[in-house]
């Protein structure tokens, strides 16, 4: 039964549930960055370098059979050994685009995090200092 206990104890701690949010919260993250990638950079940078379509850029290292059309997706079909490395180039370029979006990301909260320690919290006069000024209220009433 103490197994039971110390697993409900491990579950329940702020740092699990913190990190079931981060990662529910990442996931959901990861669809946003990958549309922002997919839909609008690459779109972008396709108008100015140029039609950027890795995904057909590839090498063929068998024979094909006759009547096989030379395209990838029906390379693939028929079996031909493809060395597909325009896949490969466009997952590289988007995780570069990733990481630059997350670093900038990054980079600005730990902005705001810096700006906020920076801040001095208003530190609470010591003991004796409030003693005095109580004291000195109170003979003001009198």
């Amino acid at each position: 039964m103490s197994v039971l206990k110390e697993f409900r104890e491990f579950a329940v701690k702020g740092n699990v549930i913190d990190l079931a949010v981060g990662v529910i919260i990442g996931a959901a993250f990861g669809k946003i960055v990958d549309s922002l990638v997919g839909d609008v950079i690459m779109p972008l940078v396709g108008i100015v370098f140029g039609k950027l379509d890795f995904s057909n850029l590839y090498i063929v290292l068998g024979t094909a059979p006759a009547g096989v059309a030379n395209n990838l997706a029906d390379l693939k079909k028929a079996g031909v050994p493809v060395l597909a490395y325009g896949n490969f180039i466009t997952i590289a370029v988007n995780f570069a685009i990733l990481a630059f979006i997350i670093f900038m990301m990054v980079k600005q909260i730990n902005k705001l995090r810096k700006k906020q320690e920076e801040a001095p919290a208003e530190a609470a006069p010591p003991e004796d200092i409030a003693l005095l000024r109580e004291i000195r209220d109170s003979l003001k009433r009198s």
